[in-house]
C-alpha cells in the first residue's frame, strides 16, 4: 500500500472546485475537508478575487508598525553618530531628545539596531566585571570638591612632533577644565595651566593626581615643588595609591575618549592637534551626554568655585598652640639645639609642630602631615624610623 501524498494548496483547490461544481452544500464540504465555514468562505472569496494565486499563504506581518523608525529618524541617528564616532545609543538618544524634545525618539536599543544595520558599530571584547572602587571618591559630592589632573601619555603627529597632552577635570561634573599639549612635564610646564584654571574657575578643595613627576617627589610625604605651590594657593594635593589607576577612574575614562577622538588618525601637525583638542573639549563639555549625570553634558552640572584665586601664593598659617619652625636654605629646621633635615622643596616655608603625646610632636605643612618628632630624633614618616640627612646632627 502506497501513502497518499497531498499538500495544502491541492486541498484548497479541491475544496474550491467542489464548491463551484456544487458537489454538496458548503457546510457539508467544510466538514468533509475539516475546516470551519469561516475559513471555507475566506478561500472562496480569495479565489474569486485572484484565482488560484489567491489560495497561496500570505505574510502574517502587519501592514504597518506604529513603532517603526522613520527615514528622517534614521538619518538623524546616523548624522549624530558620524559627528561623534565614540557615542553609543544612549548618548545619541539623550542628545536627540535634548535638541528636539517634541519628537518621540526611538528607544536606545532600536538606535543600536539602526547603527548595526548601517555598519556603524564595532564589537567589543567582553571583559569580566569586578566590584567598583568607591574610594577615594566618596567625598566628591559637588563641583570643585575634587579636581583630577594627569598626562595622557605622549604620541606623535603625522610630521613626527611629540605631543604631551595635559588634562584637568572636575571629579563631580566631569567638566574638562584643561586639555592642552605641553612642551614638557615639569612644574614650570604644568603650573601656568593650573594657575589659569584657578583664575577662571576658582579653587577646588583638593587636586588629585598619580605619583609621577611633577605631581609627587621622592622627599618627605611625597611633596614636590608643584604640591607646595598648590598648598600655598589654598588647594590640598591628593595622590592615588601606587598602581591603582582606578582610584582616578573617571579621569582615566575621559582619556580613553580623548585618544579615540583626537589621536586616530594622527593629526598632520601640532597646530592641527591643538585644534582637535579645542574641538574635543567643547564637544565633551557642551554636547556629550554623561550617563552618571542623568545623560546631561558636564557643562549643565559644573559651576565655578566660590573660592576665587587672586594669584597670590601664601604660606600656611597655624593656630597659636602650634610651634612654628621655618625650613632653612639646606632643607633643615632647628629643633632643641640641633638641626633636622626635612625637605629641600620646603626651603623658606613654615612648619607647624603639634604635641600629640609625651615628647612626641606631629609635623605638618599646611593640611599635610609630614611625620612625627620624638625627642631629638629625626623626623619619622608613618611606618618608618627616624629620618636624617648624611652629615646633619641628630
Amino acid at each position: 500500500m502506497v501513502w497518499k501524498e497531498t499538500c495544502v494548496m491541492d486541498e484548497r483547490l479541491r475544496f474550491v472546485t467542489a464548491c463551484l461544481n456544487k458537489d454538496d452544500t458548503k457546510a457539508a464540504l467544510c466538514r468533509r475537508f475539516g475546516i470551519s465555514r469561516r475559513v471555507g468562505y475566506k478561500w472562496l472569496e480569495r479565489y474569486a478575487r485572484a484565482g488560484p494565486a489567491g489560495l497561496e499563504d500570505r505574510s502574517r506581518a502587519p501592514h504597518g508598525n506604529a513603532r517603526s523608525v522613520s527615514q528622517a529618524e534614521i538619518e538623524a541617528v546616523i548624522s549624530v553618530r558620524r559627528c561623534h564616532g565614540t557615542w553609543g545609543p544612549r548618548k545619541i538618544k539623550a542628545w536627540l531628545e535634548d535638541h528636539d524634545p517634541d519628537r518621540a525618539w526611538p528607544a536606545a536599543s532600536t538606535i543600536g539596531e539602526v547603527l548595526d544595520r548601517h555598519g556603524l558599530t564595532h564589537p567589543r571584547k567582553r571583559r569580566r566585571r569586578v566590584l567598583p572602587q568607591s574610594e577615594p571618591f566618596q567625598s566628591c559630592v559637588a563641583p570643585n570638591d575634587v579636581w583630577c589632573m594627569d598626562f595622557k601619555g605622549w604620541f606623535l603627529t603625522g610630521d613626527g612632533t611629540r605631543v604631551e597632552p595635559f588634562t584637568v577635570t572636575d571629579g563631580f561634573s566631569r567638566y574638562l577644565l584643561v586639555c592642552q599639549a605641553l612642551n614638557g612635564t615639569t612644574t614650570e610646564d604644568v603650573w601656568p595651566m593650573l594657575e589659569s584654571s584657578f583664575r577662571e574657575h576658582g579653587l577646588p578643595v583638593a587636586l588629585r593626581s598619580d605619583n609621577g613627576p611633577p605631581f609627587a617627589g621622592r622627599g618627605v610625604a611625597g611633596l614636590s615643588r608643584l604640591a607646595v605651590r598648590l598648598i600655598k594657593a589654598g588647594v590640598r594635593p591628593e595622590r592615588i595609591a601606587p598602581g591603582k589607576p582606578q582610584q582616578n577612574g573617571r579621569h582615566e575614562r575621559m582619556h580613553l575618549t580623548l585618544l579615540q577622538d583626537t589621536a586616530s588618525p594622527a593629526a598632520r601637525s601640532l597646530r592641527e592637534q591643538i585644534q582637535r583638542f579645542a574641538v574635543f573639549r567643547e564637544a565633551f563639555n557642551e554636547e556629550r551626554p554623561h550617563e552618571a549625570l542623568g545623560q546631561k553634558p558636564p557643562a549643565s552640572v559644573f559651576r565655578p568655585s566660590a573660592r576665587a584665586f587672586d594669584g597670590v601664593l601664601r604660606s600656611p598659617e597655624y593656630p597659636a598652640d602650634a610651634l612654628v619652625r621655618r625650613v632653612r636654605h639646606n632643607g633643615e629646621i632647628k629643633w632643641r639645639g640641633t638641626t633636622l633635615f626635612v625637605s629641600e622643596v620646603l626651603v623658606g616655608e613654615p612648619l607647624g609642630l603639634f604635641p600629640i603625646a609625651d615628647d612626641v610632636w606631629l609635623v605638618k605643612y599646611g593640611p599635610l602631615a609630614l611625620g612625627t618628632l620624638r625627642g631629638r630624633a629625626g623626623l619619622e614618616k608613618p611606618g618608618s624610623g627616624p629620618r636624617s640627612r648624611p652629615g646633619s646632627r641628630r
